[in-house]
């Protein structure tokens, strides 16, 4: 009698508890098919949170939802005879509930149901740029020094963040590289905030609550249109990727592009949109490959110094496909390197 209601007990079925995740950085409402189908043929879905972004959808589409903490052994027993419980945990997910089947799971004294972690939604590639918009608005706001900045007061760091990248890029360190990428990365974010509160009318220049007229702003643009026109510019400069434009060669895509860029900038001269605040060596080279490729004829002006030495350094090196600049930083680092190396200090300096 015994043996024969152990055997029973231990044929009975033990269920399914069905853990579904979603991400919060894709809209409520929108799940997986296999997320749904499990909702609709469960017997039961608990969720502790009562403001869980996905009830609204659940109800809306005839899931009933249970506002219920079940811990791991009343879970296990709610499955008793075959039955299948789905849980949503919060967006933190649920580590108390999750430990107390493990706990069990282990313990070889309790027949687990089937554990299936269901991802409802996914975070499609970019995704947690989503987070760092959401944090960067939050410390604008908080932040008593993050809060009062302005483009101008930024810019020093915004030249710091590039040449720390493109030091990152020569030493060849990728967890270095991926941090730089990052601090680049946030001044965009950052000045892309800032333009949100776009520039007072009439006022100094930057929304700053002292004028008397920052309540009238003119300008602003956010993150979304910075990446926007981003995305339509790429798109049109790469017709052979989106249209039906040829080019089977990256000279073929270069000439196309400094096409593109002739007609949108409608540019009198070659030289226009150089910045001239680049480093010497560096402008050097941009204007002579501009005149070279727009096929002004001019000579390089001549004259006493070195600047007019460095000059023509710089024009040969373009028109030999050397960057100037990284050729010299290149150099500039062995030097270093030789002089740490007659100081007696091992290794190179960061």
């Amino acid at each position: 009698m015994t043996d024969h209601s152990q055997s029973t007990a231990a044929a009975e079925p033990t269920g399914r508890i069905v853990l579904l995740t979603t991400s919060h950085r894709v809209a409520p409402g929108v799940l997986s098919w296999p997320a749904w189908q499990t909702l609709h043929a469960a017997d039961r879905v608990l969720c502790a949170d009562p403001g869980h972004p996905q009830l609204p959808y659940l109800r809306e589409a005839g899931v009933e939802v249970e506002h219920a903490a079940a811990d791991a052994h009343e879970l296990v027993a709610a499955c008793a005879g075959g039955r299948t419980v789905v849980v949503l945990p919060g967006g933190e997910g649920d580590q108390r509930l999750t430990d107390g089947l493990a706990r069990l799971a282990g313990s070889g004294r309790v027949s687990m149901p089937d554990l299936e972690l269901l991802p409802g939604s996914y975070d499609l590639p970019g995704a947690r740029l989503l987070d760092l918009v959401q944090v960067m608005d939050r410390v604008r706001r908080e932040c008593p020094w993050t809060s009062r900045q302005t483009h101008r007061g930024l810019a020093k760091y915004a030249i710091e963040e590039a040449y720390e990248l493109v030091e990152a890029i020569e030493d060849g360190d990728r967890e270095e590289l991926r941090e730089e990428l990052g601090d680049v990365l946030l001044q965009v974010v950052f000045h892309a905030r800032i333009a949100e509160e776009g520039i007072p009318a009439g006022g100094d220049g930057e929304v700053d609550g002292d004028d008397e007229d920052d309540e009238e702003v003119l300008g602003a643009f956010s993150i979304d249109d910075v990446a926007g026109a981003l995305v339509q510019k790429l798109i049109h400069r790469h017709p052979h990727v989106f249209g039906d434009a040829q080019a089977e060669t990256p000279e073929d895509v270069h000439a196309h592009w400094q096409r593109t860029k002739a007609v949108e900038k409608r540019r009198e001269s070659v030289t226009d949109g150089v910045p001239v605040g680049q480093p010497g060596l560096a402008l050097a080279a941009k204007l002579a490959g501009r005149a070279r490729a727009g096929g002004v004829a001019v000579e390089l002006p001549r004259g006493e110094g070195i600047g007019y030495e460095l000059l023509e350094l710089a024009a040969r090196a373009e028109a030999e496909g050397v960057d100037p600049e990284t050729a010299l930083r290149a150099a500039a680092r062995v030097y270093r390197d030789a002089i740490r190396a007659a100081e007696g200090v091992g290794g190179s300096a960061r």
